[in-house]
């Protein structure tokens, strides 16, 4: 029987009738996104998730969501128009926290599909290292990226969209702009909180800036 964060114990085993705690009866099939079961253990309820944002740096994902051409050069990159947690609208890009027992990949296309829809058709890179790692701080002035809520680790990727990108629940629009046009300098002006560096170094990384 599959368990976590333990051996698998064999039936001649002098311990194998212990009990193994909360997973003892966890299959990785309990961890299927989606399946309308509920979380499964060891995710946090939204009490739980403001004590833990209260006390420890929490790991994120951020993307860029861009239109390649045939040749893979970057033709567009597209911001999202939100509504952040008083109301204001704001400019920004996919972000999301890794959850539980979720791979990095996992969580990339969890968040992308929240807000491009599921048939954005995300190209996720081969390989899971990202371009850049922003540390967001809740005290401003300590970095150059901030967040009121959370001291946050964000690994942040540019991701490619093959598919049809649509706005979802908390996703009012998804504007695209040719990283050579001028208007891209007035979506950058919008973006707080360090977004815009990230879409900076996005942009530079893939040699497009």
């Amino acid at each position: 029987m599959p368990v976590l964060h333990d051996e698998i114990p064999d039936d001649s085993d002098f311990d194998a009738d212990r009990p193994r705690g909360e997973f003892s009866h966890i299959t990785p099939e309990d961890f299927i996104r989606d399946s309308g079961q509920g979380n499964p253990p060891g995710w946090l309820n939204a009490e739980e998730i403001n004590w833990a944002r209260a006390k420890l740096p929490l790991s994120y994902v951020e993307v860029v969501p861009a239109r390649i051409d045939t040749a893979g050069c970057v033709k567009q990159v597209g911001t999202l128009l939100c509504v952040d947690d008083d109301g204001n609208i704001e400019r920004t890009l996919i972000t999301g926290r890794i959850r539980y027992h979720e791979t990095i990949r996992e969580a990339l296309t969890r968040n992308i599909s929240k807000d491009l829809g599921e048939l954005a058709l995300p190209v996720l890179p081969p390989s899971p290292v990202p371009f850049t790692v922003a540390e967001f701080f809740p005290t401003p002035g300590t970095s150059e990226y901030y967040d009121a809520r959370q001291h946050a680790i964000a690994l942040c990727y540019l991701v490619p969209m093959a598919g049809d990108c649509k706005s979802q629940d908390e996703t009012l629009d998804v504007e695209w702009v040719d990283p050579h046009n001028e208007t891209l300098d007035i979506f950058i002006r919008q973006m707080q909180g360090g977004h815009e560096k990230i879409l900076q170094q996005a942009l530079l990384w893939a040699g497009v800036w």
